[in-house]
Formats: structure tokens, C-alpha cells, sequence
């Protein structure tokens, strides 16, 4: 029998959304050297879902993407990319078979994917009405996940991936002030692989974007590293593309 919940959902979203169109995201978050993906837990199920939503008929895309963002982690004023189109035939239908055909959440949608930066400390995932949890995932542990969510996930790490081969990125992972090692550790937590020191360091330093502070980072059993910010401006433009 059909969930009151999912009825009534169905309804409003009929009234208030456009038919075929949502919006899933992808949202990293890095701690303790480790990159981690916000996942929720359907309700009264082993699968995970990525946060997503439907687009309001009142609404531009990238707003309704952070609307949907914001109610799943309370996380705003972060980077969004828009990173690719998925409409392959069933890619949703078929989870929702057992529905009635009138159901809004078993039309046909083509969702944009969508990834997002975010401070892990920041952020305090919530659950909604479909769902047991809303929580951090460590990339790597591959949990099952519904309908193309998995080839979704994949398809924005390979997109972050290759931004960070010509783009600077971390401003909304690292917390305000950072060390060099804890900024490799970040890029290499992403890419899945060991960096060579002096040439990441070279590289960060081309870019232009980093403020050494006279302050450095105690507590260490070695000589304490230097603590560095992001210049926000120097970080946009760079983050453009404009500076190449």
C-alpha cells in the first residue's frame, strides 16, 4: 500500500513543480584527510540516495539547486557546479514500479547533477520524510545506491577531478586558515593518489591565491608549518579561469 506520506507529497508537487525536471548534488565534504559525500538512507531501506529535489515553476535552476541544498544540509553561500544532464530511459520509473502510474515521483524526469563544496563542520544534515539518515560517507566505501545515483556520484568526482588539474579548489572545504600539507592532503584525498611536495607547492604558488599569515600551526612534533588563507578575490579569478 502506497505511503499517506508519498500521496500527499505527490499531490503538492503536481501543483507546484514542473513535470520532468530534478535536480540531484553531490556534495563533498573533507575531514581528517579523508573525502566524504553526503548520502541519505531511504526510510525503512538498505539503499542510499543523493539529496535531491524538483524544480518549482517559480524558480531558476541554480536558485532551486541551492533551495534543495540548503533544506538537506543547512549548508548556503557555497560552490555549486553544474557538471551534467542524466535522462536515460527507467533511470527512475523502475524503482517506482510498484507505485500507481499517477504518482509525480514515478514520471519520467531528466535530473541535472550538480556538485557541491562544503565545510564538513558547517554543516548539520537533516532527514526528511523519506528518509532514516542524512550523513557523511566516506567516497571510497561505494554504498548501494538507487536508481543511476551511483553513476551520478562517479560522474561528479571525474568532473572534480578534472577541475583540479587547471582550477584551484578548496576554499569551501578547508577551514579558513590551513597549512600547505593540510591543502595537499585535500588534493590528494580527491584525486585518490600521492602528490609530489615541491611541485604541488609550486603549483598553489602560481596560482596566486594563497596569504601566508605570520602565525603557524602548533602542536606538532616537527617544526610547525606556516598557517595560509585563500585571497577570495585572487580565488575567483583563478577559479574562472581568467588568470591562464
Amino acid at each position: 500500500m502506497i505511503n499517506q506520506d508519498i500521496k500527499d507529497a505527490s499531490v503538492k508537487f503536481w501543483q507546484s513543480s514542473i513535470p520532468h525536471i530534478s535536480i540531484d548534488s553531490v556534495v563533498f565534504g573533507f575531514a581528517n584527510n579523508q573525502l566524504n559525500v553526503l548520502l541519505l538512507k531511504i526510510k525503512n531501506e538498505e539503499d542510499w540516495i543523493l539529496p535531491g529535489g524538483y524544480l518549482q515553476k517559480d524558480e531558476a535552476i541554480d536558485d532551486a539547486a541551492k533551495r534543495i541544498l540548503f533544506e538537506r544540509s543547512g549548508a548556503d553561500k557555497i560552490f555549486l557546479n553544474n557538471f551534467g544532464v542524466f535522462g536515460n530511459l527507467n533511470r527512475s520509473e523502475s524503482f517506482f514500479a510498484d507505485y500507481p502510474d499517477d504518482l509525480w515521483h514515478k514520471q519520467r524526469f531528466i535530473t541535472i547533477g550538480y556538485y557541491a563544496l562544503v565545510d564538513q563542520t558547517r554543516v548539520n544534515p537533516v532527514t526528511d520524510m523519506f528518509s532514516d539518515c542524512c550523513e557523511w560517507v566516506p567516497v571510497e566505501s561505494n554504498p548501494k545506491m538507487v536508481m543511476d545515483h551511483e553513476i551520478i556520484l562517479k560522474k561528479a568526482l571525474d568532473t572534480l577531478r578534472e577541475h583540479i588539474s587547471h582550477k584551484p579548489i578548496g576554499y569551501n572545504l578547508l577551514p579558513e586558515t590551513f597549512t600547505l600539507p593540510e591543502l595537499q592532503g585535500l588534493y590528494e584525498a580527491i584525486l585518490g593518489e600521492k602528490l609530489n611536495r615541491g611541485n604541488f607547492y609550486r603549483k598553489m604558488m602560481r596560482y596566486d591565491i594563497l596569504i601566508k599569515l605570520d602565525e603557524q600551526r602548533k602542536g606538532g612534533a616537527y617544526k610547525a608549518p606556516n598557517l595560509y588563507k585563500f585571497d577570495e578575490e585572487k580565488y575567483k579569478i583563478a577559479l574562472s579561469g581568467l588568470n591562464w
